[in-house]
């Protein structure tokens, strides 16, 4: 399984409220209202992480890491990456996505990874544990 993630950093005159309700009411569902079915071919999943700044434990300070939001989507498979990719950046939708994203996004240039996971046992025998996505209402 593969999984994109990219680091995010909201515009400096929306508070962390107003980056989240436009994010998951308007720019999460942006694909879905231009057309797109499924918005994100072939993608398994795709959240959103809204970051916290906490105390670092051993020292106290609070260093904010510099982004607002984590957003991760997984694939099956590079090659289901790549298709997607292919179809968000299609010249007749690009500038729509582009300007949407200026609406909350500090900028369009986020940093954009592949991660390859690996797990370690987490369960009470050293076992591998499971984590089983079932589709919901």
């Amino acid at each position: 399984m593969i999984k994109q993630i990219v680091f995010l950093r909201k515009r400096d005159d929306l508070s962390m409220d107003q980056f989240m309700d436009y994010y998951e009411n308007q720019h999460s569902r942006l694909s879905q209202k231009m057309g797109a079915k499924p918005a994100l071919p072939n993608a398994q999943r795709y959240v959103r992480r809204y970051v916290t700044p906490q105390p670092n434990p051993l020292t106290g300070e609070i260093i904010h890491p510099g982004y607002d939001c984590i957003m991760e989507i997984w694939w099956n498979s590079l090659a289901d990456y790549q298709a997607a990719m292919k179809g968000l950046s299609d010249p007749a939708m690009l500038d729509i996505r582009k300007a949407d994203e200026l609406q909350l996004f500090a900028s369009n240039s986020n940093p954009v990874c592949l991660v390859e996971e690996h797990d370690s046992p987490m369960g009470p025998n050293g076992e591998m544990m499971q984590v089983q996505l079932v589709p919901q209402d």
